[in-house]
């Protein structure tokens, strides 16, 4: 008898308890090979500190039904990375907390980073010959993941994006007798998927959002502002979305001509300011009226408009990791295979997490316009099933029920 531990890493999404509702409700649905299923309070570096809680309860008082509806990380994440070198200290440490914990089964729900740990704690167990199972469950807005056809967490975010900017592509058309632009700044640091969402807010063709820039293509400001006042012509309340990771194509972000860039504790570039400097930019050299929009947080974990579609999916795939670690597949990620578009078909598979962290899936170049403005019809294709479907989220007193540790 072997005990699953499985924690939560990185920025939350709208269905990360998904997964973990998966990976717990199948956990225990093996009682003849797994007796007790614990979580990592605050990831990897909780556990360290020796932060973890019995799961068990949360069946039994039926709290774990909320905890499927609920945003964000239920149980606490971090941004904690594994030295490089597995000759560190940090891992016999660790794999002695394993040992007295007497697991045998360990899953972390998250990005990038959280695939780096898993590839790190994976390689060092087979380097001491122990017979813990890694697997990495994908979870991330951005769906920057290789390997994988999309990510958990992808699908609501993009729902929310396309509602939202329809919201305010209304709200921009109220008044018609002068032009305006507003400009709607959407995460994507790299990779643009979640901003080439928002092509989903369309009603007809050349409805708003008319302009859409993603940091894969170099931005030209100069080419940008040509575009906004030959959109302004016939879309006098224009909306544009833009990633806030638009660059120049040679290493600079649009948002560092502003102000000073910060990094995180993985090196990242902290970015923000990319729609306020082009609302300064278009007011000074187009002088019509004009707003940006920063959707920040709440893109990333709303429950009012999550998909049913993808919390399906992140139940699965914390489901199916349990599956594939009893079946003994250590050090390898959870990866969705899609088969068909109409009708939407998709099944689970597993990919070596070597292969997988430290990467980063760019949204194609044929899927974005030649000048770079605008999205194509196949990624619409691609994207529109992985927001389908509503998902009743439990309420009281006219608001709704989130999970929280007491």
């Amino acid at each position: 008898m072997k005990n699953i531990i499985v924690g939560q890493s990185g920025g939350p999404t709208a269905v990360i308890n998904g997964s973990l509702y998966g990976v717990v409700t199948e956990g225990m649905a093996h009682p003849e090979k797994i007796e007790h299923v614990y979580g990592m309070v605050n990831g990897i570096e909780g556990f360290l500190n020796d932060q973890i809680m019995d799961m068990a309860p949360l069946s039994e008082n039926g709290e774990l039904e909320f905890v499927r509806t609920t945003p964000g990380a239920y149980l606490g994440s971090c941004r904690y990375k594994l030295p490089e070198d597995l000759n560190d200290p940090v891992y016999p440490k660790l794999f002695q907390k394993f040992e007295e914990k007497s697991i045998g089964y360990f899953f972390y729900i998250g990005g990038n980073d959280s695939m780096d740990t898993v590839s790190k704690l994976s390689r060092y167990a087979a380097g001491i010959n122990s017979d813990i199972r890694f697997i990495g469950v994908p979870k991330t807005i951005d769906n920057d993941l290789v390997n994988t056809d999309h990510t958990p967490g992808f699908g609501s975010a993009a729902k929310y994006v396309a509602s939202v900017v329809r919201e305010v592509a209304a709200d921009a058309s109220v008044y018609d007798n002068k032009q305006s632009v507003t400009i709607v700044e959407i995460m994507g640091r790299h990779a643009g998927w979640l901003t080439a969402a928002s092509v989903l807010a369309r009603k007809f063709k050349g409805d708003n959002p008319v302009l859409i820039y993603l940091p894969e293509v170099a931005f030209d400001q100069d080419a940008f502002l040509n575009k906004v006042r030959e959109a302004l012509k016939t879309t006098p309340n224009l909306v544009v979305c833009i990633s806030e990771g638009i660059n120049n194509g040679k290493g600079t972000f649009i948002c560092e001509y502003a102000s000073d860039v910060g990094v995180d504790i993985f090196g990242h570039k902290m970015l923000t300011g990319s729609g306020k400097y082009l609302e300064n930019l278009v007011k000074e050299k187009i002088g019509v009226k004009v707003r940006s929009i920063e959707l920040n947080v709440c893109q990333r974990c709303s429950s009012s408009m999550l998909s049913a579609t993808d919390l399906t999916e992140a139940i699965g795939a914390g489901t199916y990791s349990v599956k594939a670690a009893l079946a003994g597949e250590t050090g390898q990620m959870i990866t969705f295979i899609r088969h068909a578009d109409h009708p939407y078909e998709l099944s689970y598979g597993t990919a070596d997490v070597n292969e997988i962290c430290n990467e980063e899936k760019a949204v194609p170049t044929e899927w974005i316009t030649k000048d770079g403005s605008d999205i194509s019809e196949e990624f619409i294709a691609y994207a529109r099933p992985l927001i389908q479907g509503n998902v009743v989220v439990p309420t009281k007193d006219g608001l709704p029920v989130f999970a929280y540790r007491k």
